[in-house]
């Protein structure tokens, strides 16, 4: 076979392996809080549309997760900027989707998933193109298949949340970046690449608030590399003309998000991020955490929630493996900058995720807002990691201080190790044993449907909680009973409310979900209507938020 064929046959089956893994059981994980609020939305409704102080079947819910086809973008804006901290250009496209998709028979948890899927198959391919423009064809494809084998790649684009898509355009973003620093060094300028390029970090913003990291990182890396360029007597005025009226340009598409953006950032949903600003534990967890970020790109084993018997092998081969990659990829890394036809596209790409980590590390202790204990937020960067490892595993070395002759072909050892490790770890994520979902709503949920016909309670106090709450109903039974009861007065207050609720249906069983309640603050006794329920001492829980059950008279 011809070399540009199999050239080509391997991207296909890059291609295709990357499709299988993301939609494969795309619907079998339950919806956790944040895709609820995503659903809630997209389909046009907002919490003023969610059933509260009464007692409903669990299939009563359905009714807010059916698509309002009249509802509009602007609509769905408005509700957005009041009660959620995001912007609107995901939610939109998302509805759009949905209203596109009506007629198709998949459930709705996998039409609202399966956009984010179709975007994650989507960066495979643009991460390919932008290592093919910027290193070789075989870098392209060593790249493809990294992200298409990430784990963490994956679980977002199985995620209905606004991840796979800004990450899509941050791919983009860098593929511009990348033409930019070549025709700087070179001394001139296409004006459709500069306007592509601003067009896409103006739009970004609007899909994630978090993209204005990585325009930033962009910016003050081709900042950096003109100022090193000066130096070396190669940068010219125009260039600096051309950063400074670009910067202008993309702050002007986002001056009618900032008002928005800047309301959302005091908000009470961020303050789960807050850390605590005393103690050597939490001045270095951000450290670690990044880290173990870092890790789960490549390879993820079972180790939450598992005997130790599987969790610490599982966490030693982690460590492991990452150890020699890192190790490939240092090595890798330093061949491409030794080699002047790849120097200034490694420091690109490298000068931008340190730039992207250090705004990450300015959040943290600065604002003390600890943004990575969420891996999912290494997204802003991730496009670029998977580009400089798929550069530096086929970079090879064919003489000290001499340039690269040809790549490492993409069957080589260290990208069929990368291939072997992430089809393992896809795996295990599409399978639900890494990467669980926040507070495991099908464990709550199975807990919660073993004591026969149940009176569930979720006690809350905001829109998160009342997000919470459903997605723990849409992991009950349709029969189980469900209701939302408000504690904003106290829990006095709650328990008064609940027992003037009378329940159409008996229960054997009542349980309370109450964030916030320690374990003996619940009541020994409660009632719902006519019904007297007494606390169950051994069928207390904890995941995250507590829940105790209560039995009660037939």
């Amino acid at each position: 076979m011809a070399e540009p064929a199999l050239h080509y046959l391997i991207l296909a089956g890059i291609l295709l392996l990357g499709t299988a893994f993301r939609f494969w059981n795309l619907d079998l994980k339950p919806l956790w809080m944040d895709e609820v609020i995503t659903a809630l939305f997209s389909f046009g409704h907002s919490y003023y549309d969610v059933p509260l102080e009464k007692a409903f079947a669990v299939s009563a819910f359905a009714q807010i997760f059916q698509l309002d086809t009249a509802a509009t973008c602007s609509g769905i804006a408005q509700t957005i900027s009041v009660q959620s901290v995001h912007p609107p250009l995901f939610f939109c496209w998302l509805n759009s989707w949905l209203q596109w998709t009506a007629p198709l028979p998949p459930s709705w948890i996998w039409k609202i998933r399966a956009l984010s899927a179709i975007a994650g198959v989507l960066l495979i391919g643009i991460t390919y193109t932008l290592n093919r423009v910027a290193f070789s064809k075989t870098a392209g494809l060593v790249a493809a298949l990294s992200m298409a084998v990430s784990p963490f790649a994956v679980y977002l684009s199985q995620e209905a949340r606004h991840y796979t898509v800004p990450m899509v355009f941050v791919a983009i973003a860098l593929l511009g970046l990348i033409q930019i620093q070549h025709d700087l060094q070179h001394r001139q300028i296409r004006y459709s690449v500069w306007l592509g390029w601003i067009v896409v970090n103006g739009i970004g913003f609007y899909v994630h608030y978090f993209f204005l990291l990585a325009t930033i990182a962009q910016i003050v890396t081709l900042i950096l590399l003109q100022a090193w360029q000066s130096r070396l007597g190669r940068s010219h005025r125009r260039n600096w003309l051309a950063i400074v009226l670009s910067t202008v340009m993309i702050g002007l598409l986002h001056l009618p998000g900032l008002p928005t953006f800047l309301s959302h950032i005091g908000r009470s949903e961020t303050d789960w991020l807050e850390v605590p600003q005393t103690g050597i534990l939490s001045a270095i967890a951000p450290l670690y955490q990044l880290a173990a970020g870092w890790l789960v790109m490549a390879i993820a084993l079972p180790v939450e929630n598992q005997p130790l018997w599987i969790a610490i092998p599982a966490a030693v081969l982690m460590l492991l493996f990452a150890g020699w990659l890192g190790w490939r990829v240092v090595k890798g890394l330093r061949r491409l900058w030794n080699n002047p036809k790849t120097q200034w596209q490694t420091l690109t790409l490298t000068g931008f995720v340190l730039c992207s980590v250090l705004e990450f590390l300015a959040i943290v202790y600065g604002l003390h807002k600890d943004i990575t204990q969420v891996p999912r937020y290494n997204f802003i960067y991730f496009p670029a990691v998977c580009a400089l490892v798929g550069a530096s595993l086929c970079a090879k070395n064919t003489g000290e201080n001499r340039e690269t002759s040809r790549d490492e072909k993409p069957t080589s050892m260290p990208s069929i190790m990368v291939l072997l490790a992430g089809c393992l770890s896809c795996l295990f994520v599409v399978y639900n044993l890494v990467f669980l979902k926040p507070y495991q709503p099908e464990k709550i949920a199975q807990t919660l449907s073993a004591s026969g016909s149940s009176l569930v309670v979720m006690a809350y106090g905001d829109f998160q909680d009342i997000a919470l709450g459903l997605s723990f109903a849409l992991a009950l039974p349709e029969a189980e009973t469900f209701t939302f009861v408000s504690k904003s007065q106290g829990y006095e207050a709650t328990w008064q409310t609940l027992a003037a609720l009378n329940p159409q249906q008996s229960h054997q069983a009542l349980w309370i979900i109450a964030p916030g309640l320690r374990k003996s603050d619940f009541p020994a006794t409660l009632s719902t209507g006519r019904t007297v329920c007494n606390r169950n001492p051994v069928a207390y829980y904890r995941l995250g938020i507590p829940y105790q059950k209560y039995d009660c008279d037939k």
